[in-house]
């Protein structure tokens, strides 16, 4: 009786020692499938400033419903996403007009190519002294972005703003040693782009650029005494999306692209600021 009861017991213990591995076994098996399904491609995006609210929101979509998980680089000046993508700090930028982008490419060697447009973003003259262009005096002072595409930018908006007039030669890349007349004896500083709007104070007026302003809180189609216009001529100032060249055709990055281009994103572009930025697709 002892003996038939000791490997009745025995037989039960083994049996459920079995069943024990068995589960364990299986519930390892599937954690780690789950995992795998799990795991979500990151692509990493340099923009410029901290308003962001359009790419938030085709953040949030493309996790919950493509798993890419979009993470959002914040650079201060315009050049750094343009070198962070060259040396793979980041995957694609949305921060820059495309001409910018390609003078910068074509001075340093770079290769970021454009692979879809997201908005023209004007610029703007701002001023604390004075409610109207007209307004400004002879000898004024005038503060401009010190880099070439967005000097060359600003000087374009003072000669439709009838300020100067320069060089028909240069196109869209004159300097301030490009302009043929200057009745009023315009001063010009030359300053880093983001600096423009914190100089008010101390020039009549300055060329802010439409993200700059955005930041400061200004709102361009209300605050700014003069608009760039919005003409045919304006596509070499269309902001875009930007990956390397060799991996301008990836397929997650067309996703991307897809997800950007809507228009729910319109709309919080409209909304967010106050039609100052318009969509270019």
């Amino acid at each position: 009786m002892k003996k038939g009861w000791k490997k009745l017991v025995t037989g039960i213990l083994t049996v459920g020692a079995l069943t024990l591995l068995g589960a364990c076994g299986s519930g390892s098996t599937k954690e780690t499938g789950s995992s795998e399904e799990a795991k979500a491609e990151v692509v990493r995006l340099g923009v410029v400033g901290e308003n962001n609210e359009a790419w938030e929101h085709v953040k949030k979509e493309l996790k919950d419903k493509e798993n890419i998980d979009l993470e959002i680089v914040k650079f201060t000046d315009y050049r750094g996403p343009i070198t962070a993508l060259e040396d793979s700090s980041i995957d694609l930028h949305s921060a820059l007009t495309e001409i910018y982008m390609d003078n910068v490419n074509k001075e340093g060697g770079f290769h970021n190519t454009t692979i879809a447009y997201t908005t023209l973003n004007p610029l703007g003259i701002f001023s604390n002294k004075i409610e109207d262009i007209k307004d400004l005096k002879d000898g004024a002072t005038v503060a401009i972005p010190n880099d070439v595409s967005n000097e060359s930018r600003a000087l374009l908006l003072l000669q439709t703003a009838g300020l100067i007039e320069l060089d028909k030669e240069k196109g869209f890349m004159p300097t301030v040693n490009d302009i043929t007349s200057n009745p009023k004896d315009l001063k010009f500083d030359l300053l880093d782009a983001n600096q423009t709007i914190r100089v008010l104070d101390d020039v009549d007026i300055a060329c802010v650029n439409n993200n700059v302003a955005v930041d400061a809180n200004y709102i361009p189609t209300e605050d700014a005494i003069f608009l760039e216009p919005i003409a045919d001529s304006s596509k070499p100032y269309y902001n875009v999306i930007a990956a390397r060249e060799e991996e301008k055709d990836k397929d997650i990055y067309k996703t991307i692209v897809k997800y950007y281009q809507t228009d729910e994103v319109k709309q919080i572009i409209e909304e967010t600021t106050k039609k100052s930025s318009v969509p270019v697709w």
